[in-house]
């Protein structure tokens, strides 16, 4: 779905407006355009081929990325919430670029979002791309809705997982999984 850029301008403008804000002023005069640049740049995530490697080998061990930095938008607030997330599967004869799972994180969280749903799109995505014997998917957010807002509590990290095959069914292999990315820093 593309940006209809002019309503977008003209929604920035009248927020502004109600919020009792001169959107004239000097610091807020380009801000509209802004705010387009920013969601086209959130766009062009949605659209991207994961390229797929067909192995021909047996290659069946853990291929882990952790620690991606991501930003979203709380959906409920239209407040941001950032962290780290951590992906891991286990191959069953195909692999993607390592720099793919960055991108798959991008493609879901540049959009208003729920962290639950977030990590849930990511691990679904993997499985239907890659076809693996197992996907693990944990994130780890601040949320600036709960920090700065509501409760105000600034400390409070929200962490959610998704783990699908071997990582839901072998103990062995989720906390193999887990030491990774808590231990292995």
């Amino acid at each position: 779905m593309s940006i209809d850029k002019e309503k977008l301008k003209q929604s920035v403008r009248l927020f502004l407006e109600a919020i009792g804000e001169d959107p004239d002023r000097e610091g807020l005069r380009d801000t509209p355009d802004r705010i387009v640049r920013l969601w086209e740049e959130f766009k062009s995530y949605e659209d991207f081929n994961i390229t797929v490697f067909e192995e021909f080998g047996e290659y069946d061990e853990m291929i882990v990325v952790r620690d991606i930095q991501f930003y979203s938008l709380c959906e409920h607030h239209l407040l941001p919430f950032f962290g780290k997330a951590h992906i891991a599967y286990i191959p069953d004869k195909k692999i993607c670029g390592l720099s793919k799972l960055v991108r798959v994180v991008n493609k879901f969280a540049y959009r208003p979002q729920v962290q639950e749903r977030l990590t849930e799109e990511i691990a679904h995505f993997l499985e239907k791309e890659l076809k693996p014997k197992g996907v693990a998917v944990v994130m780890e957010a601040l949320h600036l809705c709960m920090a700065m807002r509501g409760v105000k509590n600034p400390t409070s990290y929200t962490v959610t997982s998704k783990l699908t095959g071997v990582f839901k069914e072998d103990e062995k292999t989720r906390n193999e999984f887990l030491n990774l990315i808590h231990n292995g820093k």
